[in-house]
């Protein structure tokens, strides 16, 4: 196998919790050496959210695959001259605090691209650097509201909801980290120098909003909610089963439709002209929705109905929860799934590294690091000496 694609390419993480280092772990698994910067005590306030065994987090076990700890204290004189020391030999740079906290430790990124040129440093915030918000506080729950998304999320005439799970950090991760590797292009393909990538998650979710900005400024179209459907495309729903579950079946492309509707013994809406494309099905979504229900819920057998779909080439599947993830046969004959023994000593499944690169594919470099475990050996690497380090432990900028 071919060498990760970032190797050699040194990652200074100074974020918590979730947006910055999901962009540092997605540059870990393809290669990179990550050096995540914690506060002494309970480190990364991640270590302590959901699920715990003996103290730990198994998100963090995920989380921080392949980094390695450092623990420092970024509010002393001294720990910020740890990390501008760091920083002058690092590749890149992420940190995701409030704007205008690395200014107040002097770590702006003037500051730090003085120091280093090449230095590449992203920040993640909730609105960006700049702006009548930008010194806002902006968790994931905010930027999702903020960019559209909660708005369209739930029933019509109901609360909205959110999905479950922080979208609008781990988004604005993946833009991060995808920023990183221009920047990196740039700088090592182009000649260029290092630069500041400015990921606001708001920003982050808006780009994923598709027609809506454009139908409103064409229209003054407001796209509402819709439940499980998709609002203009038809059909495609969420369709209730004769045990009361559900399945989803888009059968949206017009050949699709016609092959979906001879499935379900409806042939008179297959052979229907005016229902030969997507804006005639559009005008009367609300009976083709009503047909194929009536289906549905006539289907004594789910396994037996999605099989009937399948053949038909029609696209369908049932709404999985994470036990039927952790079961399906088709997540573990692709390496979907990938399991990392703790430093506990337990074994914990997490999703394996994505996109799947055919030459180059990412990995694993080793298990989630303990608090503080990598503080000597990067601080000696770095040319601390054994009398400094334990003086700077005992007046604690060191853990």
């Amino acid at each position: 196998m071919s060498s990760q694609i970032l190797a050699g390419i040194r990652v200074i993480e100074l974020g918590q919790l979730i947006a910055g280092p999901f962009a540092a772990k997605t540059l870990a698994d393809f290669g990179a050496e990550v050096i995540k910067i914690e506060p002494p005590g309970i480190g990364d306030p991640l270590r302590k959210w959901r699920l715990l065994h003996e103290g730990t987090s198994v998100w963090w076990e995920a989380q921080s695959r392949s980094k390695k700890s450092v623990c420092l204290d970024l509010r002393k004189p001294e720990g910020q001259d740890i990390v501008r020391l760091l920083a002058r030999e690092a590749d890149v740079l992420i940190e995701n605090f409030r704007p205008g906290t690395m200014e107040k430790w002097g770590l702006s990124w003037e500051a730090l691209h003085e120091l280093n040129p090449r230095l590449i440093m992203l920040r993640i915030s909730g609105y960006g650097q700049t702006g009548p918000r930008a010194q806002e506080p902006g968790f994931a729950a905010i930027g999702e509201a903020f960019a559209g998304l909660r708005y369209l999320n739930g029933e019509p005439g109901r609360a909205p909801v959110r999905a479950g799970l922080s979208l609008g950090d781990t988004i604005a991760g993946l833009h991060g980290a995808m920023g990183v590797l221009l920047a990196l292009y740039q700088r090592d393909a182009r000649g260029g120098k290092g630069q500041m990538i400015d990921a606001a998650l708001y920003e982050s979710l808006f780009n994923l909003t598709e027609s809506l900005l454009p139908e409103y400024s064409a229209f003054g179209a407001v796209r509402e909610p819709a439940g499980a459907a998709l609002p203009g495309i038809a059909p495609s729903n969420a369709y209730r089963c004769h045990d009361g579950s559900h399945v989803l079946i888009a059968g949206n492309g017009d050949a699709i439709f016609q092959r979906l509707m001879h499935c379900i013994g409806r042939e008179d809406l297959a052979n229907d002209p005016s229902l030969a494309h997507n804006d005639g099905r559009v005008a009367r979504v609300e009976e083709l929705d009503a047909a194929i229900q009536a289906w549905t819920e006539s289907q004594p057998d789910i396994d037996a109905m999605l099989q009937k779909l399948k053949e038909a080439g029609v696209p369908s599947g049932r709404i999985y929860s994470i036990r039927e993830i952790a079961d399906d046969p088709h997540y573990r004959s692709r390496g979907a799934i990938t399991k990392l023994r703790s430093a506990a000593g337990i074994e914990v499944e997490m999703p394996a590294v994505f996109p799947v690169l055919s030459d180059n594919p990412g990995g694993i470099a080793n298990r989630a690091p303990t608090l503080g475990e990598h503080t000597d050996t990067v601080l000696a690497e770095a040319g601390f000496d054994a009398a400094t380090l334990a003086d700077l432990r005992a007046r604690g900028v060191l853990a």
